[in-house]
């Protein structure tokens, strides 16, 4: 019987799973998408006319989708 115990934390290696490198291009496309969409745009909720960065306007649709994918997964 062994004593000795793995801590588990991968070392060097375990830095940068394939995970965490999809992660950290995800976060850079979404940042270069920000900064290229900045521009003001008018967007028609129902009735009133609100001016938002396209960012903004495309986030909201995106945020509402990704809410009501994982309600629907989770009550599976």
């Amino acid at each position: 019987m062994s004593t000795h115990r793995r801590t588990g934390d991968g070392g060097a290696r375990g830095f940068l799973t394939p995970g965490k490198v999809l992660v950290l291009l995800l976060l850079a496309a979404t940042l270069v998408f920000v900064f290229q969409n900045t521009a003001r745009t008018e967007v028609r909720l129902l009735v009133p006319i609100v001016t938002m960065p396209l960012w903004v306007a495309l986030l909201i649709p995106g945020v509402i989708g990704l809410l009501s994918g994982m309600y629907l997964v989770r009550r599976r």
